[in-house]
């Protein structure tokens, strides 16, 4: 079974408030993205990634992206928004290619096991993706006043990655696409197709760095991980 990873990294980051988009911002003196990227390249259900950019990165920096890191077969150019670029990553798998997997690029802390079990996932119920159980008390809002409390049995906050078998990706896509439908995620591209979704355990240390407490945090956590590994040593 041929698996194929993208992962897009076409944003601007506007939320974090820097000029340097988000998945170029350094942890450790090394990109959020080389982060990720070192989580797939020891992933043994994963045979390639399919990195997505902003054009002007795919063309400034794009051959050293791609010849860097054994991992990534192919850098493509993103879209307008985030469907489109993942849309262009899934042009982009190989034929032979059966499982597409979608993880976000500034999201670092995954792990090959987590990636695993997502595949696996896939395989047998065509979709799945990760999530966390909501524990946080959820209000619905409406003009700066709380509407009501929302019911959070049965709430999950989505992760990635995702997976998906590849055909009935094609599928979401082509059905989104007739439409003019954008989701959030792929899974909710699924979703909208009518097919069901299988959850995976998430992680509450799979975080997302979209702000920049979000880097002060993800630091921290690389610094654990290095002090757990000198301790195993």
């Amino acid at each position: 079974m041929k698996v194929g990873a993208i992962i897009p990294a076409a944003g601007r980051g506007t939320r974090i408030g820097e000029a340097v988009p988000k998945q170029f911002l350094e942890l450790q003196g090394k990109p959020l993205l080389h982060h990720t990227l070192q989580v797939f390249s020891v992933c043994e259900v994963i045979d390639y990634v399919v990195l997505v950019m902003p054009q002007a990165d795919v063309d400034e920096s794009g051959d050293e992206w791609l010849h860097g890191y054994d991992v990534v077969r192919k850098v493509v150019a993103g879209g307008p928004q985030r469907q489109d670029s993942v849309y262009n990553g899934f042009q982009a798998l190989e034929e032979s290619t059966e499982i597409a997997v979608v993880h976000d690029g500034v999201r670092p802390f995954t792990t090959a096991e987590m990636i695993k079990e997502t595949v696996e996932a896939a395989e047998q119920h065509g979709a799945a993706i990760t999530a966390i159980p909501v524990s946080d008390t959820v209000k619905q809002v409406v003009e700066g006043f709380v509407e009501r409390t929302v019911p959070r049995g049965g709430l999950w906050r989505v992760q990635t990655p995702q997976a998906f078998q590849c055909g009935l990706l094609q599928k979401a896509f082509a059905k989104a696409r007739e439409d003019s439908y954008y989701g959030t995620d792929e899974g909710g591209l699924v979703e909208y197709l009518g097919k069901q979704v299988k959850i995976v355990s998430g992680s509450e240390l799979n975080i997302k760095i979209t702000r920049k407490e979000d880097l002060i945090l993800g630091e921290s956590l690389l610094c654990l991980g290095s002090q757990s590994r000198k301790r195993g040593r």
